[in-house]
């Protein structure tokens, strides 16, 4: 019997070579910036009024660590490996765009993501409000549902004295079936 990806298509392949599940941690850490007018984005939403991050790209840590617990999910590396911070053309960059590249190299690689959880670590601001839309375009460019919750490290360290806000992320992938049942 085989199991049913989230586009209604059979994922996972009875019997197929090496697993036919695959797990991938992800994470990414981002202090505040000291430039007043760059935006706070998290899952692709923007945070009108709150101080944003420091980073090459829109610097959203919710996406970072999904895309890089999708791309070790399937042995792909890390997102440092696709999408360097080295790299111009990735300056300010979009970063649910680089989670949807990172999406079609997980699947070219012949796996299909299942499922992502996150979990934001921040004193501020508050998730709860925006979870529905974080999770739907958190979603939509994973290909796959995405949960997000929001912890609040109490004080402690310095994601606890407000100096950046960090996400980790796990995400399970299944194999691809091709036409014809072979993997």
């Amino acid at each position: 019997m085989s199991e049913r990806g989230t586009d209604g298509g059979a994922a996972v392949a009875p019997g197929a070579a090496g697993p036919a599940i695959r797990v991938g941690q992800g994470f990414d850490v981002h202090a505040f910036s000291p430039e007043p007018d760059r935006p706070l984005v998290l899952g692709g939403v923007r945070f009108e009024g709150e101080p944003g991050l420091a980073g090459h790209s829109d610097a959203d840590v919710i996406a970072h660590a999904v895309t890089d617990a999708l791309l070790g999910a399937a042995g792909l590396g890390d997102i440092g490996q696709h999408f360097p911070d080295t790299d111009p053309a990735l300056a300010g960059a979009d970063s649910l765009g680089l989670l949807e590249r990172a999406v079609a190299d997980v699947r070219a690689a012949g796996w299909q993501p299942q499922n992502i959880d996150c979990t934001v670590v921040l004193e501020q601001p508050r998730v709860a409000p925006h979870r529905s839309e974080l999770e739907k375009r958190l979603s939509d460019a994973a290909g796959a549902p995405v949960t997000v919750k929001g912890k609040r490290p109490e004080g402690l360290g310095a994601l606890g004295r407000a100096e950046g806000i960090a996400c980790f992320a796990v995400a399970l992938v299944a194999r691809l079936i091709q036409p014809g049942g072979a993997t």
